[in-house]
């Protein structure tokens, strides 16, 4: 067997590079061209991984004969990440050279994260579908995840903007974006032009990093990787070829893990005519949690307190993010014990408040009644971001499609039915972070708000009502949604 070579890489988008040929190659397999996801590159493939050494993909796929491609989209600049749109018709360029490199044979395509969108794009909306046989997605958001809906709302973008990180790419893996990209994709002439396969996995990622975290919040949206709940990477057209709870979203792409069960299905580049593209009606996205979330601008050496309620009879999770770790901040029980945040590290990798800092509170002796959250920044320029994941029995839902009409009667709200006086606070947001409505109603079923233009919008929901003791309770969810302007 030949020696194995990393490819001769840049950090210029647009640029592809060929791995070594190994001495087994086997030209009758077609080539497999590897797509990184949201702010990687072409290394993504066969350097460290986020938590799980060297992703030895490359070296499997070379080890197994096969001719290797990795491409470079607008992500590998580092500048932040960029739409499926962007970087799908950068793609389609860049496959169509490879495959007039290979006399006109079609390569097959394994996508991590968002490169499965990206790559959907590229053969779907840009053309490139005569290029390539099959696509394998690795824990792709094909319906986006509600971590890209937490980081542009109300109460987080604020952190977001500040840390840069309220980018295109993050803006499009929202779930209401995700929606109108799968109407426009699913019903499109191209869609089964390929054949397309689905990967998932349902491990959180070690603990206390950006995918432990992640998953954490994830986890009242079901099972998921850290990053993408497993619903997400399935397609109704796919074939759905494996969940693995051992995995995580970094862990999915690393060949000694799944390249063996992928593999047979890239032996060839045949395209099945026997499956079938329904777009149905979009079905509600319903979520059921009881989380107190809240943020914004800090000013320097101005404390703020929040407070909210506990019921005391379950064990809570909190999570803080700061732009910078020059801060103070604690939890106040009703007793008046003080518990400060420890400090854990810089979220980088896969984290949607990449380069925050993260804070935790632990060892919580839990109380019933009014907490306090406290915070002071002493840095000129700074934000916050916390969530209290209270784990109660009680639960609040929303249940809402990813795409609507405006003044369709689609969003139902749900509260325990022991909660008296409920009322709703619906903050809508535009893709800029500006307030587009705002009001506070009684009714469990709203009417879709009217908007100027159609598009996405954030939807941030305060609940608020007394319980049986008479304590003020309020909780808090997050929605983005595509609105369609009548």
């Amino acid at each position: 067997m030949g020696k194995l070579k990393p490819p001769d890489e840049s950090f210029t988008p647009g640029e592809w590079f060929l791995g070594s040929i190994p001495s087994n190659v086997n030209h009758n397999k077609p080539p497999i061209v590897f797509v990184q996801g949201r702010n990687g590159s072409a290394k993504s493939w066969y350097e460290d991984t986020e938590h799980h050494g060297i992703n030895d993909m490359y070296t499997k796929a070379y080890e197994a004969g096969y001719q290797t491609v990795f491409v470079q989209l607008h992500d590998a600049a580092g500048d932040g990440s960029a739409t499926q749109y962007d970087n799908g018709e950068l793609l389609a360029g860049m496959l169509a050279e490879i495959h007039d490199h290979f006399g006109g044979k079609k390569v097959n395509i394994v996508a991590h994260s968002k490169g499965g969108p990206d790559t959907q794009a590229a053969l779907v909306h840009y053309g490139a579908h005569p290029y390539v046989g099959k696509v394998i997605t690795l824990g792709s958001p094909h319906h986006g995840t509600h971590l890209a809906d937490l980081s542009n709302s109300w109460y987080a973008g604020w952190l977001g903007s500040l840390l840069g990180q309220n980018d295109e790419g993050t803006f499009s893996l929202q779930t209401g974006e995700m929606a109108q990209f799968r109407a426009e994709t699913d019903a499109h002439a191209n869609i089964l032009k390929n054949a397309y396969y689905t990967v998932a996995g349902t491990h959180r990622g070690p603990a206390f990093s950006a995918l432990w975290m992640g998953g954490q919040y994830l986890s009242s949206h079901g099972a998921n990787d850290g990053l993408v709940n497993e619903w997400s990477t399935k397609l109704p057209y796919a074939a759905h070829l494996f969940t693995d709870a051992s995995l995580d979203h970094d862990h999915i792409r690393v060949g000694g893990k799944v390249f063996s069960r992928i593999e047979p299905y890239l032996r060839n580049s045949a395209v099945s005519q026997t499956r079938v593209s329904t777009l149905e009606k979009p079905a509600p996205i319903t979520a059921n949690s009881s989380e107190f979330i809240h943020g914004g601008p800090l000013d320097k050496q101005k404390k703020v307190k929040i407070p909210f309620y506990m019921d005391g009879r379950s064990q809570p999770a909190f999570q803080l993010y700061t732009a910078s770790k020059d801060i103070e901040a604690s939890l106040v029980s009703p007793s008046g014990k003080v518990y400060q945040n420890i400090g854990i590290a810089k979220q980088e990798g896969f984290s949607v408040f990449h380069g925050a800092e993260q804070s935790a509170f632990e060892r919580i002796k839990v109380e019933e009644g009014v907490w306090s959250f406290q915070i002071t920044s002493y840095a000129e320029k700074d934000a916050y971001f916390f969530m209290a994941d209270l784990n109660e029995t009680l639960q609040y839902s929303l249940s809402l499609p990813g795409k609507v009409k405006q003044g369709d009667k689609q969003m139902e709200l749900h509260s325990p039915s022991s909660l008296k006086n409920t009322k709703y606070h619906i903050k809508v947001i535009d893709r800029n972070g500006n307030m587009v409505t705002e009001n506070t109603t009684a009714d469990d079923q709203q009417l879709i708000p009217k908007v100027k233009d159609s598009g996405v919008y954030n939807l941030t929901i305060e609940v608020t009502g007394t319980n049986t003791a008479g304590k003020k309770v309020t909780r808090t969810i997050v929605r983005s949604v595509y609105i369609e302007k009548e």
